[in-house]
């Protein structure tokens, strides 16, 4: 009972934490995004990112040392070698929990450029961060069922919509571009409705990485592939607070962007399946990184 106790406090000493820095940096931000909007010039809209991008990675800097405080968290990371916060990035990854982004956070933190993610559109309510994530230019999508297309068609084709007119933003300053392939978080019972091939993933997705590339390509300097795997199980951001996430193993593969992965993916169906086959090799490989991870 006392050990429960003892981890209920410090989820709870740790969520203040998290709050309070959230609040202390989201008011700066704010400012600079009034001024950013204040003035429609060229170079001081792109001065004032840049500064919005050393605020966000602040925010994140007091996160982590959140974690190393307050945590009881074991991490196991490789792969991290000759990254540049001066190039583009496509960053591709396993998607379990919510944790998953603060791990994404906090290995590449001042590695790369910051990371920038497609959100779902109902997250622009969340206090603060949605907001927060708005004034950076994060791209809200909103994910439809083919039922729901059926009866609106004219919806067809927004996310991407929405995807191009994202990266012709992220061409300003270095950005690295994080995408969750799979579209979802894993469970099992999302894993047998999709009889995925793949033991520990769900489907990946090439829609969302073929328009970043296509978008991109020509700045885009590595595809950062990611796995992510907790050998206890998969847990909540209030399990990584309170400390039961005992270890988190990550590995890094920085793969080269081809020609081969640019093309026209909505009309040229021979590229549309070259491109899907090449993810489904990495999903591949990752499915054996994730078993050799798991009983290592």
């Amino acid at each position: 009972m006392f050990h429960a106790l003892a981890e209920v406090i410090r989820g709870s000493l740790s969520l203040i934490l998290y709050i309070l820095n959230t609040v202390f940096w989201c008011i700066p931000l704010f400012v600079l995004v009034a001024a950013k909007a204040t003035v429609p010039l060229e170079f001081w809209m792109r001065r004032c990112s840049r500064l919005l991008n050393a605020i966000a990675e602040n925010w994140i800097w007091v996160n982590n040392q959140n974690q190393k405080l307050v945590g009881n968290t074991h991490w196991d990371v490789q792969g991290l070698k000759s990254m540049e916060r001066s190039e583009w990035y496509l960053v591709l990854a396993n998607h379990q929990s919510w944790v998953d982004i603060l791990v994404l956070q906090r290995i590449f933190h001042r590695k790369i450029p910051f990371l920038k993610f497609f959100i779902k559109k109902e997250l622009l309510w969340l206090p603060l961060l949605g907001q927060a994530w708005w004034a950076m230019d994060f791209p809200f999508v909103k994910r439809y069922t083919k039922s729901y297309l059926q009866k609106k068609p004219h919806l067809k084709g927004k996310d991407l919509e929405i995807t191009r007119k994202a990266c012709k933003k992220f061409k300003k300053i270095p950005v690295s571009i994080m995408n969750f392939v799979e579209g979802t978080r894993f469970t099992d019972e999302k894993h047998r409705r999709q009889q995925s091939p793949f033991a520990h993933l769900l489907r990946p997705k090439a829609g969302g990485i073929a328009f970043v590339l296509g978008s991109m390509g020509d700045q885009i300097h590595r595809v950062l592939d990611v796995t992510i795997v907790y050998p206890d199980g998969a847990s909540s951001f209030w399990a990584l607070l309170c400390g039961k996430i005992r270890q988190v193993k990550v590995r890094v593969r920085s793969l080269p962007v081809g020609t081969e992965l640019l093309g026209d993916y909505a009309n040229d169906r021979h590229f549309r399946a070259a491109l899907q086959r090449w993810l489904n090799n990495i999903w591949a490989e990752k499915n054996r990184y994730i078993e050799e991870m798991m009983t290592s």
